[in-house]
């Protein structure tokens, strides 16, 4: 991604290149106009650069043929028309054709041909999705890949220092990738801050802020969600944010730094629409009362996960049981919850598989699998709630969809 330069640059240093004149191969005329100013004029600059005129050649032997002089001239050559097709008269449409099979690399290196092509390059239509992953330092970089209209972008693990956007206009961008990024939080509020059409998400492990979580409540339209481990941000504006964004279906919120009221905040308003949330990790903060609002605000929950939360009990199961959609359920080190009470999950008819590490040991993990034999037990240590890339994948998808960029490509 060095290979990009920004616009402006780019065209000085083209601008530069197609301003200087060649070296002619006709040698410079002296001026006839030996009296005159030396000041170029058009006409000055015409003879300087114009080959200079044939001579005519006469016959001047004799005065016998003083008045019969002829004229000797070397007919003009014609100049032979090119051959094929020329790279300028191909139309727009089909460059971008071509310049659509490029690789990452090849399609910068195109950008540098000239103005027109290095317009071209930079078409929206080439940039679409683009997968950074691999390059260690974005500055003006992700600013430039964001303008051009990409739509998906994933560059996990990456440190970001100041995009340099040119203009204020909203960014194309749907599904973005930021998880464990090494980025000020003002850079990214900036960058949020021209989110509207985001659907798919994941800030996982970055440190927030309000202004970002109102910045996450004006995009509407967010399906998937993953804030796992994040902080710096009010149980008030989470709040705004999940009563704003009422189109999710999968949330992670596992493991972040928050308090009782950020989890109260989170079972009172949780959208309907939620059908996988991972709500792990809360020890003493997540109550049997938050688990009986989220039921009761999600009955269609279809992946959930309580793992670490100490005061889940049996009397959960009950509850539980309401969700008549539940295929898969995570209770691990949820240590209030006894071995021997585990058998009771064969009422749970349509559970598919169940998380129960911490809680029996591997020696009774035998029996329990045969009485209950519907059910696979303790097959996914890592949750993959509203996870871009699933840990058990070796891809490089972005929620199951491919990048057409690629940087190590």
């Amino acid at each position: 991604m060095s290979n990009i330069r920004p616009l402006q640059e780019l065209s000085e240093n083209l601008e530069g290149s197609l301003c200087r004149p060649q070296r002619s191969k006709w040698k410079r005329r002296p001026s006839c106009s030996g009296g005159l100013d030396t000041e170029n004029t058009p006409n000055e600059l015409i003879q300087q650069w114009s080959p200079p005129h044939k001579k005519i050649l006469t016959s001047a032997k004799g005065k016998e043929n003083e008045e019969n002089a002829f004229v000797l001239a070397r007919r003009p050559r014609k100049r032979r028309e090119s051959s094929g097709l020329c790279w300028d008269s191909l139309p727009d449409e089909l460059l971008l054709g071509i310049l659509s099979c490029l690789s990452l690399q090849d399609l910068l290196r195109t950008s540098r041909v000239c103005k027109r092509w290095h317009c071209l390059a930079f078409d929206e239509s080439l940039w679409h999705s683009v997968d950074l992953v691999g390059k260690a330092q974005l500055d003006a970089e992700l600013g430039q890949v964001l303008s051009a209209g990409a739509l998906r972008l994933r560059c996990p693990h990456t440190c970001i220092g100041q995009p340099s956007f040119k203009s204020a206009l909203k960014l194309r961008v749907q599904h973005l990738d930021l998880s464990n990024c090494t980025v000020e939080t003002s850079v990214l509020e900036d960058i949020l801050s021209r989110c509207r059409h985001l659907q798919n998400l994941s800030l996982e492990g970055l440190v927030l802020s309000d202004s970002i979580i109102h910045s996450l409540a004006q995009n509407t339209e967010i399906v998937r969600l993953n804030l796992c481990g994040c902080s710096g941000f009010s149980p008030e504006s989470l709040a705004e944010m999940l009563k704003s964004c009422t189109r999710i279906e999968e949330m992670n919120v596992s493991w972040c730094d928050f308090s009782n009221l950020h989890v109260q905040a989170i079972a009172n308003n949780i959208p309907s629409s939620i059908s996988h949330l991972n709500i792990s990790g809360y020890r003493q903060n997540l109550t049997m009362e938050d688990v009986k609002a989220v039921v009761k605000r999600c009955p269609n929950i279809t992946n959930l996960d309580l793992s670490d939360s100490v005061l889940v009990t049996t009397d959960s199961f009950p509850v539980l049981q309401q969700l008549s959609s539940l295929r898969h359920l995570a209770v691990s080190r949820c240590y209030q919850i006894h071995p021997a009470s585990l058998i009771d999950f064969e009422k749970f008819l349509n559970l598919q598989t169940l998380e129960v590490f911490g809680l029996i040991q591997d020696s009774y993990l035998p029996i329990l699998c045969k009485g209950l034999p519907h059910i696979q037990i303790n097959t996914q240590p890592f949750s993959t709630v509203a996870r871009p890339t699933s840990a058990s994948r070796k891809d490089r998808t972005l929620w199951g969809m491919h990048c057409r960029l690629d940087y190590l490509v």
